[in-house]
């Protein structure tokens, strides 16, 4: 006696689809991160603590924390996380700040960090951009660097995780469907 089927064929057909498509891009994937260095560096040596993690906004204009805050000490030399050429170095709202367009797109930005480049300068990764000064707002260490990451200029700015440059984040798949009535 055969088993009665709880789902049409068609619907089973495309489970046995998705979950295999799932399967190759996520092997895929785990072979290419597993072997690929990331292409870019702390900003701090040593390596420093994350005292405040990303927490973008639901709406561009909304209040949020657009990069990360990394705990150190005053005076620390601050480093281009890969190289770039500087597209600013000077006061943003009364913070010295610097930022980087990478060839990847990425800009990242560095605050409050007294400038030793200049607009225009190529840096190459871990270059000393300049040096860390404290008073940084919100900060939960004695100082702090924020540093940031957008994709686009703008209002086509995406801001990300800077810990995503560094390889440090994790990709969790949801199922799409159930596999309990799957037979």
């Amino acid at each position: 006696m055969t088993r009665p089927s709880h789902s049409p064929p068609a619907l089973r057909l495309a489970a046995v689809m998705v979950v295999a498509l799932i399967c190759g891009a996520w092997s895929t994937f785990a072979v290419s991160a597993a072997t690929a260095r990331p292409h870019y560096d702390w900003p701090l040596q040593p390596r420093p603590p994350v005292t405040r993690g990303f927490d973008p906004p639901a709406q561009r204009w909304q209040a949020g924390h657009r990069g990360v805050d990394l705990g150190t000490t005053s005076d620390s030399a601050v480093l281009a996380a890969r190289a770039g050429t500087v597209t600013f170095a000077g006061p943003v709202a009364g913070r010295p700040t610097i930022s980087v367009l990478h060839a990847d797109g990425i800009t990242t930005t560095y605050e409050p960090v007294q400038p030793t480049v200049r607009r225009g300068d190529h840096v190459q990764t871990g270059q000393v951009l300049g040096y860390l000064q404290s008073g940084h707002a919100g900060c939960r260490a004695a100082t702090c660097l924020h540093w940031g990451a957008r994709r686009g200029t703008g209002r086509q700015a995406t801001y990300v995780n800077p810990l995503g440059l560094l390889g440090l984040l994790r990709v969790r798949l949801k199922p799409v469907v159930s596999l309990a009535n799957v037979h």
